[in-house]
C-alpha cells in the first residue's frame, strides 16, 4: 500500500489523538512535579515526548486487542485505555492499584482494556506478545497484539528470536519501536551499525516501515496499515516510529550525555503544541474546543491524583497473595 492510499483519521479520531497526548503530558508532567518535590515517593521513567506514538497506537487498536509495553509505558497504557488513577496507584504502591501495589512502575498491567504486561527488563516483552498472538490465532480470535520498546531493545537477542519465530509462526503481532534515540544513556548511533531499525526486518521477511514519530496523523497512517494487514491475515510487521525523549531515562537523570543544542532542537518539534496548532489551522477544532480538553484532562489528572493519595498502602497480610497464577482464569 502506498503512502497516499493509507488511512486518514476523521475529525473525532484527530480529536481524540489530541486529548490522549494531552493526558499524557500532563500526566507524566504531575508525576515529575511530585517526586521532585517529595510529595511522590518512587521511580519513574518518563515518557515526555513521545506522546503522539501512543496516542495514534491507543487509537488504532480495538479495545479487544492487546498489548505489551514496557517500563517507559505509562504513557502506552493511558493510549489503551487504563485509567490514570489506576496507572498513578501502581507507580505509588497502593493497595488499590491493579497489581495491589506490587506490580509498581515496571510491572503494570490492566487486563480490561487489554494492556497485558509492562516489563521493566529490556526486550523482555516483546517475545511474551508473540505468545499472546499465537493464542489469539490458535482460539480463532480476530486480534491483533502490538509490542511497543525502545530502541535499545533491539539489539537484545529476545527481540531478534522473537521476531524470527512471529514471522515463522506467522502470528498477528505488530512491533512497535519507540525509537527515542537513546538507550538509557547511549546515543542510538553508537549501538547499531544500520542506519534504521525498520530495516532489520528484512532478515526475518518481516515488512518494516519507517515513520515520523511526532506526526499523529502520519502515524496513525502506517499504524493502521499495518494493524489492519497483520489483522487480515498478513503477518507481523515492524514499525519504527523516530521521535524524542525530553526528560532523562529515570525521573532526576542529570541528561548530562544529551548535547544541549540537541535536546533544544527536539523541544523545538514537541508534538503536543505543533499539532494543536494543525488542528486549528485545519479548523478541525477550535480554540474554545481545545481549551476545553486541556480543562477536562487537567481536571481528571487533579482527580486520579487525589484518589490515589488517599487510597491505603497495602498491608502485610496481603504479602504472600497473588504469587501464582491462576490457570482457571487466565486473561489471554
Amino acid at each position: 500500500m502506498t503512502t497516499s492510499m493509507r488511512p486518514v483519521p476523521t475529525v473525532e479520531q484527530r480529536r481524540r489523538m489530541y486529548e490522549l497526548m494531552t493526558l499524557m503530558k500532563l500526566t507524566d508532567d504531575r508525576l515529575a512535579r511530585g517526586i521532585g518535590s517529595g510529595e511522590f515517593l518512587g521511580v519513574y521513567w518518563p515518557h515526555r515526548g513521545q506522546e503522539a506514538v501512543a496516542a495514534a497506537l491507543g487509537v488504532v487498536l480495538r479495545p479487544s486487542d492487546q498489548l505489551v509495553t514496557t517500563y517507559r509505558g505509562l504513557h502506552d497504557h493511558i493510549g489503551k485505555g487504563v485509567p490514570v488513577a489506576a496507572i498513578l496507584a501502581e507507580l505509588l504502591g497502593k493497595e488499590t492499584a491493579p497489581g495491589k501495589g506490587k506490580g509498581g512502575t515496571s510491572h503494570l498491567a490492566y487486563p480490561e482494556a487489554g494492556a497485558m504486561l509492562s516489563t521493566g527488563i529490556v526486550g523482555a516483552g516483546v517475545p511474551i506478545a508473540v505468545g499472546l498472538a499465537l493464542a489469539a490465532r490458535q482460539q480463532g480470535l480476530d486480534r491483533v497484539t502490538a509490542v511497543s520498546f525502545g530502541d535499545g531493545a533491539t539489539n537484545t537477542g529476545s527481540f531478534h528470536e522473537a521476531v524470527n519465530m512471529a514471522a515463522v509462526l506467522d502470528v498477528p503481532v505488530v512491533f512497535v519501536c519507540q525509537n527515542n534515540l537513546y538507550g538509557e544513556k547511549t546515543p542510538v548511533e553508537r549501538t547499531m551499525k544500520v542506519a534504521t531499525v525498520a530495516e532489520r526486518s528484512a532478515a526475518y521477511g518481516v515488512p518494516g516501515v519507517r515513520v515520523d514519530g511526532n506526526d499523529p496523523d502520519e502515524l496513525f497512517g502506517v499504524l493502521s496499515e499495518a494493524v489492519e494487514r497483520t489483522r487480515d491475515g498478513g503477518g507481523p510487521m515492524l514499525v519504527e516510529c523516530v521521535t524524542f525523549r525530553f526528560r532523562g531515562h529515570s525521573f532526576g537523570d542529570s541528561q548530562s550525555y544529551m548535547p544541549k543544542e540537541r535536546l533544544a532542537a527536539a523541544q523545538e518539534r514537541d508534538p503536543l503544541p505543533i499539532y494543536r496548532q494543525r488542528l486549528l489551522d485545519a479548523g478541525v477544532c477550535g480554540e474554545d474546543d481545545l481549551a476545553g480538553i486541556e480543562t477536562e484532562t487537567a481536571a481528571a489528572v487533579d482527580e486520579a491524583v487525589k484518589e490515589c493519595m488517599a487510597a491505603p498502602m497495602p498491608s502485610p497480610e496481603h504479602l504472600r497473595e497473588h504469587l501464582y497464577a491462576d490457570d482457571r482464569n487466565m486473561p489471554v
